[in-house]
Protein backbone atom coordinates (compact mmCIF):
# COMPACT_ATOMS: atom_id res chain seq x y z
CA UNK A 1 0.00 0.00 0.00
CA UNK A 2 1.64 3.75 -0.77
CA UNK A 3 1.57 5.69 2.31
CA UNK A 4 0.14 9.35 1.69
CA UNK A 5 2.73 10.78 3.66
CA UNK A 6 5.21 9.19 1.41
CA UNK A 7 3.82 9.92 -1.85
CA UNK A 8 3.06 13.63 -0.83
CA UNK A 9 6.70 14.10 0.22
CA UNK A 10 8.13 12.64 -3.10
CA UNK A 11 5.45 15.30 -4.73
CA UNK A 12 7.43 17.87 -3.37
CA UNK A 13 10.36 16.71 -4.18
CA UNK A 14 9.68 16.20 -7.84
CA UNK A 15 8.06 20.07 -7.88
CA UNK A 16 11.33 21.22 -6.58
CA UNK A 17 13.69 19.42 -9.43
CA UNK A 18 11.29 19.13 -12.15
CA UNK A 19 8.69 20.76 -12.49
CA UNK A 20 5.00 20.45 -12.59
CA UNK A 21 3.59 16.95 -10.91
CA UNK A 22 1.04 15.22 -11.96
CA UNK A 23 -1.46 12.70 -9.70
CA UNK A 24 -1.37 9.23 -10.72
CA UNK A 25 -3.82 8.08 -13.55
CA UNK A 26 -3.45 12.07 -14.91
CA UNK A 27 -2.79 12.84 -18.56
CA UNK A 28 0.62 14.19 -18.43
CA UNK A 29 1.39 17.73 -20.73
CA UNK A 30 4.46 17.53 -23.10
CA UNK A 31 7.73 17.49 -20.87
CA UNK A 32 6.14 17.25 -17.19
CA UNK A 33 6.91 14.01 -14.99
CA UNK A 34 4.26 12.31 -12.91
CA UNK A 35 4.43 10.11 -9.90
CA UNK A 36 2.71 6.72 -10.35
CA UNK A 37 4.01 5.67 -7.10
CA UNK A 38 6.02 5.92 -4.03
CA UNK A 39 6.52 4.24 -0.61
CA UNK A 40 9.18 5.22 1.92
CA UNK A 41 10.43 3.55 5.34
CA UNK A 42 10.30 6.41 8.31
CA UNK A 43 12.39 9.08 7.88
CA UNK A 44 13.86 7.56 4.96
CA UNK A 45 13.14 10.24 1.82
CA UNK A 46 11.97 8.88 -1.54
CA UNK A 47 14.32 8.95 -4.55
CA UNK A 48 13.38 11.62 -7.38
CA UNK A 49 13.40 11.68 -10.87
CA UNK A 50 14.98 14.43 -12.85
CA UNK A 51 14.57 14.70 -16.71
CA UNK A 52 16.66 16.94 -19.58
CA UNK A 53 15.40 18.38 -20.93
CA UNK A 54 12.78 19.82 -18.52
CA UNK A 55 9.25 20.86 -19.10
CA UNK A 56 7.73 22.68 -22.34
CA UNK A 57 11.42 22.79 -23.12
CA UNK A 58 12.57 20.59 -26.88
CA UNK A 59 15.44 18.71 -27.33
CA UNK A 60 17.90 18.86 -30.18
CA UNK A 61 18.20 15.19 -31.53
CA UNK A 62 22.19 15.41 -31.54
CA UNK A 63 21.79 15.30 -27.83
CA UNK A 64 21.00 13.05 -25.38
CA UNK A 65 17.67 12.40 -23.11
CA UNK A 66 19.31 12.35 -19.50
CA UNK A 67 17.53 10.70 -16.63
CA UNK A 68 18.89 11.65 -13.06
CA UNK A 69 17.57 9.92 -9.89
CA UNK A 70 18.87 11.87 -6.49
CA UNK A 71 18.43 10.20 -2.81
CA UNK A 72 18.88 6.63 -4.24
CA UNK A 73 19.13 4.93 -7.49
CA UNK A 74 18.07 3.94 -10.95
CA UNK A 75 16.37 0.29 -11.43
CA UNK A 76 15.18 0.47 -14.71
CA UNK A 77 14.32 3.22 -17.79
CA UNK A 78 13.06 3.16 -20.87
CA UNK A 79 12.09 5.62 -23.55
CA UNK A 80 10.53 4.73 -26.52
CA UNK A 81 9.26 6.67 -29.91
CA UNK A 82 5.38 5.73 -29.96
CA UNK A 83 5.45 7.19 -33.66
CA UNK A 84 7.84 4.51 -34.76
CA UNK A 85 7.77 1.88 -31.86
CA UNK A 86 11.27 2.04 -31.56
CA UNK A 87 13.10 1.93 -28.44
CA UNK A 88 15.70 3.98 -27.50
CA UNK A 89 19.06 2.17 -25.79
CA UNK A 90 20.79 4.42 -23.56
CA UNK A 91 23.45 3.57 -20.60
CA UNK A 92 23.76 3.70 -17.00
CA UNK A 93 26.44 5.25 -15.33
CA UNK A 94 28.85 2.95 -12.55
CA UNK A 95 26.81 4.49 -9.90
CA UNK A 96 23.33 3.91 -11.31
CA UNK A 97 22.41 7.65 -10.63
CA UNK A 98 21.90 8.55 -14.60
CA UNK A 99 20.76 7.28 -17.60
CA UNK A 100 22.23 8.55 -20.83
CA UNK A 101 20.37 8.27 -24.29
CA UNK A 102 23.08 6.48 -27.22
CA UNK A 103 20.94 6.40 -30.16
CA UNK A 104 20.36 9.08 -32.45
CA UNK A 105 16.71 10.94 -32.19
CA UNK A 106 14.38 12.08 -34.35
CA UNK A 107 13.75 15.64 -35.62
CA UNK A 108 9.97 16.51 -34.67
CA UNK A 109 10.17 13.20 -32.14
CA UNK A 110 7.91 12.87 -28.84
CA UNK A 111 9.66 10.43 -26.83
CA UNK A 112 7.81 8.65 -23.61
CA UNK A 113 10.04 8.26 -20.78
CA UNK A 114 8.93 5.93 -17.81
CA UNK A 115 11.70 5.62 -15.17
CA UNK A 116 11.47 3.84 -11.93
CA UNK A 117 14.51 5.08 -8.90
CA UNK A 118 15.06 3.18 -5.37
CA UNK A 119 15.72 4.83 -2.43
CA UNK A 120 18.38 3.79 0.47
CA UNK A 121 15.23 1.71 1.96
CA UNK A 122 14.81 -0.03 -1.01
CA UNK A 123 11.29 2.01 -1.91
CA UNK A 124 10.26 2.78 -5.19
CA UNK A 125 8.83 5.50 -7.10
CA UNK A 126 7.65 5.54 -11.06
CA UNK A 127 7.88 8.48 -12.87
CA UNK A 128 6.92 9.19 -16.34
CA UNK A 129 6.77 11.98 -18.69
CA UNK A 130 7.55 13.23 -22.20
CA UNK A 131 10.44 14.69 -24.00
CA UNK A 132 10.16 16.62 -27.59
CA UNK A 133 12.71 16.78 -29.97
CA UNK A 134 12.63 20.44 -32.43
CA UNK A 135 10.91 19.75 -35.50
CA UNK A 136 13.23 22.08 -38.05
CA UNK A 137 11.28 24.45 -41.13
CA UNK A 138 13.66 22.45 -43.22
CA UNK A 139 16.49 19.59 -42.92
CA UNK A 140 19.80 19.91 -45.64
CA UNK A 141 21.21 16.20 -45.72
CA UNK A 142 24.44 16.02 -47.03
CA UNK A 143 25.79 13.68 -49.60
CA UNK A 144 28.77 12.91 -50.65
CA UNK A 145 30.35 14.80 -53.73
CA UNK A 146 32.81 12.12 -54.95
CA UNK A 147 31.58 8.50 -53.36
CA UNK A 148 34.25 6.54 -51.28
CA UNK A 149 34.59 3.39 -53.94
CA UNK A 150 37.85 1.92 -54.85
CA UNK A 151 41.61 3.94 -54.79
CA UNK A 152 42.15 7.14 -56.72
CA UNK A 153 44.83 9.26 -57.74
CA UNK A 154 46.36 12.18 -56.03
CA UNK A 155 43.83 14.76 -58.30
CA UNK A 156 41.18 13.54 -55.89
CA UNK A 157 38.95 16.07 -55.12
CA UNK A 158 36.29 15.02 -52.43
CA UNK A 159 33.22 17.19 -51.13
CA UNK A 160 29.69 17.61 -49.64
CA UNK A 161 26.44 18.48 -51.66
CA UNK A 162 22.94 18.89 -49.80
CA UNK A 163 19.27 19.45 -50.77
CA UNK A 164 18.66 22.57 -49.33
CA UNK A 165 20.43 25.63 -49.82
CA UNK A 166 22.73 26.76 -46.82
CA UNK A 167 22.26 30.00 -45.31
CA UNK A 168 24.35 30.10 -42.64
CA UNK A 169 27.79 28.61 -44.55
CA UNK A 170 30.28 29.28 -41.71
CA UNK A 171 27.94 27.13 -39.27
CA UNK A 172 28.07 24.38 -41.49
CA UNK A 173 31.96 24.16 -42.55
CA UNK A 174 32.68 24.34 -38.84
CA UNK A 175 30.87 20.82 -38.91
CA UNK A 176 33.05 19.05 -41.85
CA UNK A 177 35.96 17.18 -40.87
CA UNK A 178 38.66 15.91 -42.90
CA UNK A 179 41.77 13.95 -42.31
CA UNK A 180 44.79 12.57 -43.49
CA UNK A 181 47.68 10.41 -42.93
CA UNK A 182 50.42 11.76 -43.75
CA UNK A 183 48.63 14.68 -42.67
CA UNK A 184 48.11 17.35 -45.52
CA UNK A 185 46.54 20.87 -44.33
CA UNK A 186 43.57 21.88 -47.45
CA UNK A 187 40.64 24.32 -47.24
CA UNK A 188 37.58 24.00 -47.98
CA UNK A 189 35.41 26.22 -51.32
CA UNK A 190 31.59 26.98 -51.69
CA UNK A 191 30.80 26.19 -55.22
CA UNK A 192 27.21 27.60 -54.58
CA UNK A 193 24.70 27.41 -52.19
CA UNK A 194 24.38 24.00 -51.84
CA UNK A 195 27.81 22.14 -52.26
CA UNK A 196 31.08 23.00 -51.20
CA UNK A 197 34.51 21.26 -51.85
CA UNK A 198 38.05 20.21 -50.69
CA UNK A 199 41.46 20.29 -51.49
CA UNK A 200 45.13 20.51 -50.33
CA UNK A 201 47.29 23.22 -51.80
CA UNK A 202 49.45 20.92 -54.21
CA UNK A 203 48.13 17.05 -54.60
CA UNK A 204 47.65 14.52 -52.37
CA UNK A 205 50.73 12.75 -51.53
CA UNK A 206 51.24 9.20 -53.06
CA UNK A 207 49.99 6.78 -50.94
CA UNK A 208 47.38 8.87 -48.72
CA UNK A 209 44.54 7.90 -46.38
CA UNK A 210 42.06 10.43 -46.06
CA UNK A 211 38.97 10.65 -44.54
CA UNK A 212 35.44 13.29 -44.95
CA UNK A 213 33.10 13.16 -41.94
CA UNK A 214 30.69 15.29 -40.94
CA UNK A 215 28.92 16.50 -37.77
CA UNK A 216 25.91 18.59 -39.13
CA UNK A 217 22.87 16.63 -37.97
CA UNK A 218 21.41 18.90 -35.16
CA UNK A 219 23.29 21.89 -36.42
CA UNK A 220 21.15 24.97 -37.19
CA UNK A 221 22.50 26.18 -40.42
CA UNK A 222 20.09 29.00 -40.79
CA UNK A 223 16.90 30.22 -42.00
CA UNK A 224 15.44 27.28 -39.73
CA UNK A 225 17.07 24.98 -41.64
CA UNK A 226 19.28 21.75 -39.59
CA UNK A 227 21.57 19.47 -40.68
CA UNK A 228 20.53 15.99 -42.06
CA UNK A 229 21.77 12.35 -41.24
CA UNK A 230 25.70 12.72 -41.03
CA UNK A 231 27.62 10.99 -43.48
CA UNK A 232 31.87 10.03 -43.35
CA UNK A 233 33.93 7.98 -46.07
CA UNK A 234 37.64 7.26 -46.41
CA UNK A 235 39.77 7.46 -49.86
CA UNK A 236 42.41 5.59 -50.40
CA UNK A 237 45.15 7.59 -52.91
CA UNK A 238 46.96 5.34 -54.88
CA UNK A 239 50.71 6.20 -57.17
CA UNK A 240 50.83 9.39 -58.11
CA UNK A 241 49.81 9.27 -62.50
CA UNK A 242 50.05 13.05 -64.20
CA UNK A 243 49.94 13.81 -67.66
CA UNK A 244 50.89 16.58 -69.20
CA UNK A 245 49.59 17.53 -72.44
CA UNK A 246 50.83 19.99 -74.55
CA UNK A 247 48.71 21.81 -77.49
CA UNK A 248 51.50 23.65 -78.96
CA UNK A 249 54.15 20.76 -79.62
CA UNK A 250 51.28 18.07 -79.76
CA UNK A 251 52.72 15.50 -77.14
CA UNK A 252 51.38 14.13 -74.10
CA UNK A 253 53.88 13.03 -71.49
CA UNK A 254 52.86 10.67 -68.65
CA UNK A 255 54.64 10.49 -65.07
CA UNK A 256 54.60 7.80 -62.64
CA UNK A 257 55.80 9.19 -58.85
CA UNK A 258 58.20 12.01 -60.67
CA UNK A 259 59.21 9.84 -63.36
CA UNK A 260 59.06 10.25 -66.92
CA UNK A 261 57.62 6.95 -68.47
CA UNK A 262 55.78 7.71 -71.48
CA UNK A 263 55.29 10.05 -74.18
CA UNK A 264 52.52 10.34 -77.02
CA UNK A 265 51.47 12.40 -80.16
CA UNK A 266 48.35 14.01 -80.01
CA UNK A 267 45.40 15.75 -81.87
CA UNK A 268 43.72 18.06 -79.68
CA UNK A 269 40.56 20.25 -79.96
CA UNK A 270 40.62 22.42 -82.84
CA UNK A 271 41.28 26.30 -82.64
CA UNK A 272 40.35 26.88 -86.36
CA UNK A 273 36.70 28.35 -87.44
CA UNK A 274 35.80 25.61 -89.22
CA UNK A 275 32.33 25.03 -90.50
CA UNK A 276 29.77 23.66 -89.22
CA UNK A 277 30.94 24.10 -85.24
CA UNK A 278 33.63 26.89 -85.65
CA UNK A 279 36.25 26.43 -82.93
CA UNK A 280 35.92 23.86 -79.88
CA UNK A 281 39.56 23.79 -78.54
CA UNK A 282 40.29 21.80 -75.95
CA UNK A 283 39.90 23.44 -72.01
CA UNK A 284 42.85 24.77 -70.41
CA UNK A 285 44.07 23.57 -66.97
CA UNK A 286 44.28 20.52 -64.84
CA UNK A 287 41.83 17.74 -65.11
CA UNK A 288 41.25 14.96 -63.52
CA UNK A 289 40.32 11.60 -64.63
CA UNK A 290 36.30 10.96 -64.06
CA UNK A 291 35.51 7.75 -65.21
CA UNK A 292 36.78 5.22 -67.94
CA UNK A 293 34.39 3.58 -70.97
CA UNK A 294 36.50 0.71 -73.36
CA UNK A 295 34.15 1.14 -76.13
CA UNK A 296 31.69 4.44 -76.93
CA UNK A 297 29.69 5.56 -78.68
CA UNK A 298 30.84 9.29 -79.44
CA UNK A 299 27.69 11.26 -80.82
CA UNK A 300 27.34 15.14 -81.44
CA UNK A 301 23.53 15.04 -80.65
CA UNK A 302 24.94 15.05 -77.31
CA UNK A 303 25.66 18.82 -77.82
CA UNK A 304 22.96 19.85 -79.80
CA UNK A 305 24.30 18.72 -83.68
CA UNK A 306 21.79 15.77 -84.35
CA UNK A 307 21.21 13.70 -86.81
CA UNK A 308 20.66 15.54 -90.18
CA UNK A 309 22.52 18.74 -88.93
CA UNK A 310 25.86 19.69 -90.74
CA UNK A 311 28.86 18.14 -88.82
CA UNK A 312 26.88 15.73 -87.46
CA UNK A 313 28.46 12.44 -86.30
CA UNK A 314 27.88 8.56 -84.26
CA UNK A 315 31.08 7.20 -84.26
CA UNK A 316 32.45 3.94 -82.05
CA UNK A 317 36.05 4.91 -80.05
CA UNK A 318 37.80 2.94 -77.83
CA UNK A 319 39.90 3.28 -74.99
CA UNK A 320 38.13 6.17 -73.79
CA UNK A 321 39.36 8.04 -70.48
CA UNK A 322 36.96 11.02 -69.41
CA UNK A 323 37.97 13.94 -68.38
CA UNK A 324 35.63 16.67 -68.27
CA UNK A 325 31.73 16.51 -67.29
CA UNK A 326 31.13 17.80 -70.90
CA UNK A 327 32.53 15.02 -72.46
CA UNK A 328 36.33 15.73 -72.87
CA UNK A 329 38.33 12.31 -73.34
CA UNK A 330 41.49 10.40 -74.00
CA UNK A 331 40.81 7.98 -76.47
CA UNK A 332 41.50 6.41 -79.72
CA UNK A 333 41.35 8.29 -83.10
CA UNK A 334 42.34 6.66 -86.07
CA UNK A 335 40.96 9.50 -88.25
CA UNK A 336 43.66 11.98 -87.14
CA UNK A 337 46.57 9.30 -86.76
CA UNK A 338 47.99 11.56 -89.93
CA UNK A 339 48.25 14.81 -87.73
CA UNK A 340 48.70 13.38 -84.37
CA UNK A 341 51.64 15.26 -83.20
CA UNK A 342 51.20 18.21 -85.89
CA UNK A 343 47.74 19.76 -85.55
CA UNK A 344 44.97 20.10 -83.56
CA UNK A 345 41.51 18.96 -85.49
CA UNK A 346 39.49 17.11 -82.90
CA UNK A 347 36.14 18.29 -81.48
CA UNK A 348 37.74 18.60 -77.62
CA UNK A 349 38.89 15.41 -76.85
CA UNK A 350 42.71 14.21 -77.44
CA UNK A 351 42.91 11.82 -80.14
CA UNK A 352 45.94 9.22 -79.80
CA UNK A 353 46.65 5.70 -81.88
CA UNK A 354 45.57 2.45 -80.36
CA UNK A 355 48.22 1.61 -78.89
CA UNK A 356 49.14 4.65 -77.51
CA UNK A 357 45.16 4.85 -76.22
CA UNK A 358 45.26 1.66 -74.98
CA UNK A 359 48.27 2.11 -72.68
CA UNK A 360 46.64 5.42 -71.00
CA UNK A 361 43.65 3.79 -70.57
CA UNK A 362 45.48 1.02 -69.00
CA UNK A 363 47.33 3.31 -66.59
CA UNK A 364 45.07 6.07 -65.84
CA UNK A 365 42.25 5.76 -63.49
CA UNK A 366 39.91 7.75 -61.17
CA UNK A 367 41.44 10.98 -59.73
CA UNK A 368 44.56 10.62 -61.89
CA UNK A 369 45.80 13.98 -63.29
CA UNK A 370 45.89 15.44 -66.47
CA UNK A 371 47.21 18.87 -66.70
CA UNK A 372 46.64 20.82 -69.94
CA UNK A 373 48.42 23.90 -71.36
CA UNK A 374 48.51 25.77 -74.89
CA UNK A 375 45.49 24.03 -75.61
CA UNK A 376 43.80 27.69 -77.22
CA UNK A 377 40.95 27.02 -74.59
CA UNK A 378 38.92 29.13 -71.96
CA UNK A 379 39.88 27.50 -68.37
CA UNK A 380 38.14 24.44 -67.57
CA UNK A 381 35.70 25.07 -64.86
CA UNK A 382 35.12 23.75 -61.34
CA UNK A 383 31.46 22.74 -61.97
CA UNK A 384 32.68 21.09 -65.71
CA UNK A 385 33.69 17.92 -63.54
CA UNK A 386 36.95 18.32 -61.53
CA UNK A 387 38.60 21.68 -62.35
CA UNK A 388 38.92 22.51 -58.79
CA UNK A 389 42.61 22.60 -59.69
CA UNK A 390 42.87 24.98 -61.99
CA UNK A 391 41.79 27.75 -58.85
CA UNK A 392 44.79 29.42 -57.32
CA UNK A 393 45.33 28.89 -53.38
CA UNK A 394 44.73 32.18 -52.46
CA UNK A 395 41.23 32.13 -54.76
CA UNK A 396 40.51 28.73 -53.27
CA UNK A 397 41.29 29.86 -49.06
CA UNK A 398 38.87 32.89 -50.41
CA UNK A 399 35.70 30.32 -50.98
CA UNK A 400 36.23 29.46 -47.81
CA UNK A 401 33.41 30.58 -45.69
CA UNK A 402 35.39 30.48 -42.27
CA UNK A 403 37.99 33.04 -44.05
CA UNK A 404 39.55 35.41 -41.97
Amino acid sequence: MIRIAGLGLAALLLAACSGPTETVGAALPVGAIGVTGAATAPGVPAATVAFTPGAGDQLSPKDPIVVKASGGTLQAVSVTNPQTGNTVKGELSPDKATWTSKDSLRYGATYQVVATAVNQAGAATEQRGEVRTLKPSGVATPALFQPASGDFGVGLIIGLKFDHDIIDKAAAEKSFKVTSSPAQGGGWYWVNKREAHFRPQDYWKAGSTVKLETTTFGVPIGGGVYGGQDVSATYKVHDSWIAKADGKTHQIKAFHNGQLVKTAPISMGKTANTPPRGPTPTFNGTHTVLSKEAHKIMDSCTYGVCEGDPGYYSAPENWNVRISADGEYLHENLKTVGVQGSDNVSNGCLNMNTENAKWFFDNFNVGDVVEITNSGGPQLAINNGHGDWAISWSAWQAGSALRG
